[in-house]
């Protein structure tokens, strides 16, 4: 794992020049050995054409803002102002975001690399992964960039992520660490993608390859990075390959094919050994089976479970929405046995007001 002198990270200002430079010549610089010493500022002499595809790259890098709906659910959480990063990723002014961006949101605009704020629409948000489409009213003019394979990264290699600012805060990392990901809102990964160091506009930011293909969409900015014990801030991204497989059904359809999982409405987190619940949502099914805030979750169907991983997989394997989920949970002294009647998580949030 990477120690933090190496040159890891960089804030380009300016020009298309200066993100040549980020694209052409600190690739080598980042993949080169930790324990070496960083090498002398490069200087770079680009050609028209190189500037060309520079200007392309960043051209299809967009801010996504959102307005959640009056009275959003989601509002504690998120806020009803939200801002972020899309990349456009087909020439139908297809652009992908990071996915709560759009909960409950009733107006969403882009704005280009050449300051212009364009009208949007929502075209899907899928829970399970966090990602997020929306799709330009009127053209961007931008070339899409491509998919690439997340599931080639491994841990050491460099990445670039870039957000809606484009070519003045680039921020090069390395991937130190793939692994499962879980979150209190009732939420996995399998294999999601930490880097380090933290870029700090995080939300939708896209993480591209040495190829400058797309392998992951921001999410996150978390404590602890890397696999081992030592403290290693960084970023999470879930990774593009999560979003391959639904592609076409989200575009089609606005969600993923197949049943939605059953959704329950309650953050727990894992405290000395115990999945312990911090927070309820309130008029969702755990708050209507009279769970609280303090519970600890002890099992489901008669299994039980320590950790937010166990809790999803056991809840998700008993059916769809819509299934009554078994809980054993203390609260206080007394264990009770309670059945969540589950909910697709959609319906759960504010419809909106447009479309």
């Amino acid at each position: 794992m990477p120690p933090h002198r190496s040159p890891a990270s960089a804030s380009l200002t300016g020009s298309v020049r200066a993100a040549m430079l980020a694209l052409t010549l600190l690739w080598p610089i980042v993949a080169h050995s930790a324990a070496a010493p960083a090498p002398p500022e490069a200087k770079l002499l680009t050609t028209q054409a190189e500037e060309q595809d520079a200007e392309k790259f960043f051209g299809s890098i967009v801010k996504v803002q959102t307005r959640a709906v009056p009275n959003a659910r989601s509002t504690a959480s998120l806020g009803r102002e939200r801002e972020g990063t899309g990349v456009v990723i087909g020439d139908d002014e297809l652009v992908l975001t990071i996915g709560y961006l759009l909960v409950e949101a009733d107006e969403v605009t882009l704005v280009d690399q050449r300051g212009r704020t364009l009208p949007a629409r929502i075209v899907a948000y899928d829970h399970a992964t966090g990602l997020g489409l929306v799709r330009a009213v009127v053209p961007i003019g931008a070339l899409p960039l491509a998919l690439g394979d997340s599931g080639k990264l491994a841990e050491r290699d460099p990445v670039m992520i870039v957000n809606h600012a484009g070519a003045d805060d680039v921020t090069l990392a390395y991937v130190v660490s793939r692994r499962p990901f879980t979150g209190n809102w009732e939420y996995m990964l399998d294999q999601a993608i930490f880097t380090s160091p933290p870029a700090l506009n995080w939300s939708g930011a896209v993480l591209v390859g040495k190829d400058l293909k797309i392998v992951g969409i921001g999410s996150l900015i978390v404590r602890e990075a890397g696999a081992g014990e030592a403290t290693l801030p960084g970023n999470m991204f879930v990774p593009i390959d999560a979003l391959k497989p639904i592609l076409a059904d989200l575009v089609r359809t606005g969600r993923r094919a197949g049943a939605a999982r059953p959704w329950l409405g309650v953050a727990a987190d894992e405290v000395q050994g115990r999945l312990v619940v911090s927070r309820v949502s309130p008029d969702g099914p755990g708050d209507a089976a009279g769970i609280k805030a303090g519970d600890i979750i002890l099992g489901v169907g008669g299994e039980g479970v320590r950790t937010q991983a166990e809790f999803y997989r056991k809840v998700w394997a008993r059916g769809g929405a819509g299934t009554d989920i078994p809980l054993r949970m203390l609260q206080g002294i007394d264990i009770k046995e309670l059945l969540v009647h589950s909910i697709d998580r959609t319906e759960y949030f504010r419809p909106r007001t447009t479309h």
